[in-house]
């Protein structure tokens, strides 16, 4: 089968959706991310990329934290929406209700079905963007996204970005045990 070569453009995958928040001059804001993942397993590191233009990044130096926020289906419009507008020009701080955990300067989204608190480690400068690694120091999900007393993905519902195709999408059904789908091809 023939490949189509695409050039060196982003990659055409789905990817899920956050909400980095960060308290800039006193107040919380929040910004949707899709460019984000986990960065180290013990202890927990997460990156998020930004573009440096964002108004959140001057809130997540000046305050060595920030929180990713994982919003379920039914905040769409409200995740949207603090994609679309600038906490520069919109106040977003009562687009949601806020909390703080242990840091006190990482503002996390109450709405959200699972929340992140992270304290910086270290940024990366790329030409357009700033890669923020976090250490998280707490995460926060309330007991109905729960099974088996971890966060559950279908019970959480998370959104889906597809950039190439401007749409966001949801999680079809589970296909295969990870960790185990491969084992009848070990020798």
């Amino acid at each position: 089968m023939q490949k189509i070569e695409f050039g060196a453009d982003r990659l055409h995958y789905p990817m899920p959706c956050s909400l980095v928040g960060a308290s800039v001059e006193g107040r919380p804001t929040y910004l949707t991310v899709a460019w984000f993942g986990m960065a180290n397993p013990k202890p927990p590191h997460v990156m998020v990329a930004m573009n440096k233009a964002h108004y959140t990044n001057a809130g997540v130096k000046a305050n060595g934290t920030f929180s990713v926020n994982i919003p379920s289906v039914e905040l769409i419009e409200k995740v949207d929406y603090c994609g679309l507008v600038s906490g520069r020009k919109v106040d977003k701080s009562g687009v949601f209700e806020t909390f703080y955990g242990k840091l006190k300067t990482a503002p996390m989204i109450q709405e959200c079905a699972f929340n992140a608190e992270c304290r910086l480690v270290q940024t990366v400068d790329l030409p357009m963007e700033e890669i923020f690694i976090g250490e998280i120091v707490g995460t926060y999900c309330e007991e109905r996204y729960l099974s088996n007393g971890i966060p559950d993905m279908r019970k959480i519902n998370p959104l889906l970005l597809n950039m190439s195709q401007k749409m966001y999408a949801v999680l079809g059904p589970d296909v295969a045990p990870a960790w185990g789908a491969g084992k009848k091809l070990m020798k």
